[in-house]
């Protein structure tokens, strides 16, 4: 049997191509499937033109698209060169975008036509190349995109153009990942080719991925998420992995199961919640008997369960994990997916890892649990509360990234000189090493009399309620603090005055909410937040944004 022969980029690369080598590799939902070898072929063209084109060992080079077969293939073929990968979020702003540009230096500059109108102002100053990458065509300075299908200067034959492969070390930097945080501040992460590799091969027998399945990825590729355990680590499986065209939602996303059927799926909390609060506990609710059945203690499980049968059939009855991550997942709706057998995994990680640190399968989930620590890691709780058991977690192995690009400060406050890296988070393990996320160090509140106060876990109630669309938790001036989105429409469903309506249901929410908090973690005031919160990639709000509290607004 073929073994990968060292943790890098092109390493994975030849080892699918020698080992799935006419398996389906890449395909679109609608489209003909690459196989291995045509994935490996492809990526050897794009590498043999940006050798052409003047691209050396180190260079950067940028790949801003939404998911697409052309994505991985680039990934690999810029790999291939030894320049150093700069994978671009599809929802950044322009402004973002040259400033990724600018900082990471990156001169070539794959784009998708989709997306070209973001960078097509700095295409007209000539100084950057660009590529689009649906058609791997060089785009002319000044290029409209209207005129991108016709002025496109394609890549050369693979015959014509010479390719000579960069010497590989494990330690070189093979990608920099600009992350979109919550604080407002945007960091670009070093990973070399160790960092990712090994954490593919740690995670690969998690989620149990077999030559031939099938996954639906539907998370941006430009997520370390997504890229390793949603590409690479399907990849290494000789998994098949097909991409939807449109945003994920339900007319685009219902077809796509239907006709896929996948083992496996990755996604953030906010998509399995809507579909479990909205879709099929409303079912529930709506049918007498079965609204009876489902909150009588005898029959609740066996009427979660048939609801789980459901929802397995929308997703095409195949699939046997599907991971969350990104974000925590509400207590209700995971408390429901496991009643229902639905085969959840929850796992925990960040771009600065590469990012598994924490996950297990889905027969082996624990309720509120991410799961064991990945097999060459190690994690420790410091700083804990003698009382809970709780602190920061400090995680240390080979996927731990190289540190931020030029910002040694930055890295040095996470990286110490034993190589742990300080995650911020807040967590506790079992006694079977099982971690449990608490909240971000950050966010907690210290309460009055010295308690930890969790806003996650306060959000998390107020997220239950049916007109919430989403709320944020947080201290001001000695009182905690709600903002919360409403569904308005149902809100305003017959009433008179919208003020006076959002006024009496903000008021009553309150007083539900603090019914079920202990007393020194209750909500002293809330606002009604009209606009929908701003989010990352990843779906968790930016919280900087909020902070400050409108005095006035207060409830």
């Amino acid at each position: 049997m073929e073994v990968l022969q060292e943790l890098t980029l092109p390493g994975l690369l030849l080892y699918g191509e020698r080992r799935f080598t006419d398996t389906p590799a890449l395909s679109f939902v609608n489209g003909q499937p690459l196989t291995y070898h045509e994935v490996y072929r492809e990526a050897h063209r794009v590498a043999s033109y940006l050798i052409s084109a003047g691209i050396k060992p180190g260079d950067t080079v940028a790949l801003f698209s939404e998911n697409m077969p052309h994505w991985g293939i680039t990934y690999f073929g810029i790999s291939l060169t030894g320049a150093v990968i700069v994978p671009i979020l599809p929802d950044f702003h322009p402004a973002e975008v040259e400033n990724i540009l600018n900082h990471s230096g990156a001169e070539t500059v794959f784009v998708s036509e989709k997306l070209y109108e973001k960078v097509q102002p700095l295409n007209s100053q000539g100084e950057r190349t660009f590529i689009c990458i649906d058609r791997f065509e060089f785009i002319p300075p000044e290029t409209e995109k209207k005129d991108l299908k016709t002025k496109g200067v394609p890549f050369p034959a693979e015959d014509n153009v010479p390719f000579s492969p960069y010497a590989f070390k494990e330690d070189d930097t093979a990608s920099i990942i600009y992350t979109a945080g919550t604080t407002g501040y945007s960091k670009g992460v070093m990973l070399s080719h160790k960092n990712i590799i090994s954490n593919v091969v740690s995670s690969s027998t998690i989620p149990g991925i077999k030559q031939g399945d099938h996954l639906l990825s539907i998370l941006p590729l430009s997520h370390s998420y997504e890229c390793t355990i949603g590409f690479l680590v399907p990849f290494y499986n000789g998994a098949t992995i097909f991409y939807i065209q449109k945003p994920p939602s339900a007319s685009v996303l219902l077809p796509a199961l239907k006709r896929v059927r996948p083992g496996v799926m990755l996604s953030v909390p906010l998509l399995i919640e809507k579909i479990v609060r909205q879709s099929i506990l409303p079912t529930l609710e709506k049918n007498k008997i079965l609204k009876f059945l489902y909150h009588f203690k005898l029959t609740h499980r066996e009427i979660a369960r048939l609801a789980g049968k459901k929802l397995m059939k929308t997703f095409g009855d195949k699939l046997y994990f599907f991971g969350i991550g990104g974000a925590a997942l509400s207590e209700d709706v995971e408390v429901f997916l496991k009643e229902a057998r639905f085969p959840y995994a929850i796992g925990y990680g960040l771009t600065e890892t590469a990012p598994l640190i924490a996950g297990s399968n889905a027969a082996h989930t624990r309720l509120r649990s991410t799961g064991p620590v990945i097999p060459g890691g190690e994690i420790k709780i410091i700083n804990t509360n003698p009382e809970t058991g709780e602190g920061e977690i400090l995680y240390r192995g080979p996927n731990v990234m190289q540190g931020y690009y030029k910002e040694p400060e930055k890295t040095a406050e996470v990286l110490d000189s034993d190589g742990w890296f300080h995650t911020g988070d807040l967590g506790i393990i079992d006694r079977d090493g099982y971690l449990f996320i608490k909240g971000r160090v950050k966010t907690m509140i210290l309460g009055a009399s010295g308690e930890n106060i969790y806003p996650e876990a306060i959000e998390a109630i107020i997220n239950k309620f049916d007109l919430v669309e989403d709320s944020i938790v947080f201290q001001d001036e000695g009182n905690i603090v709600a903002l919360v989105n409403l569904e308005i429409e149902s809100l305003l469903d017959g009433a008179h005055q919208a003020s006076e309506a959002i006024s009496s249901y903000t008021q009553d929410l309150i007083k539900m909410v603090n019914k079920q908090l202990n007393s020194f973690s209750r909500i002293s005031k809330l606002r009604y937040e009209e606009k929908p919160f701003e989010k990352t990639p990843k779906k968790t709000i930016k919280r900087y944004l909020y902070t400050r509290f409108k005095k006035d607004d207060t409830q």
